[in-house]
């Protein structure tokens, strides 16, 4: 990728952002039923227990559909270790290549192009 401005670099881009935020999602709701679990062991009240697992549950639940929506994607291997390697590594090459991209101008001196204000 050598310009990052020609729109023929930027195909396939908003899927691979939609599969970004998929697996950001994934991770915080993983996050999510783990703090769940760990508050349901500090719970003192049955009432709370209950409201924390009913909540945990419903966090896995969401958990579920967020897995089968990435699998129908074609975003998420869980069973097939070879190809999401595969993806990992597509995903970890383009990370590279957007960071070798030479977004700034070497000359950053803004002097002159910002209004002077009336005297």
């Amino acid at each position: 990728m050598n310009d990052y401005l020609d729109p023929i670099n930027s195909v396939g881009m908003p899927e691979q952002i939609d599969s970004a935020i998929a697996m950001d999602l994934l991770i915080t709701v993983k996050e999510t039923i783990r703090n769940y679990s760990i508050a349901l062991t500090e719970a003192a009240s049955p009432e709370v227990r209950t409201t924390i697992r009913n909540q945990m549950e419903a966090a896995i639940d969401y958990h579920t559909e967020v897995i089968e929506l990435m699998m129908e994607k074609k975003w998420f291997h869980p069973y097939d270790v070879s190809e999401q390697q595969m993806l990992d590594l597509k995903a970890a090459q383009t990370a590279v290549d957007i960071a070798g991209l030479k977004l700034f101008p070497d000359n950053n001196n803004r002097k002159g192009l910002f209004p002077t204000p009336p005297k």
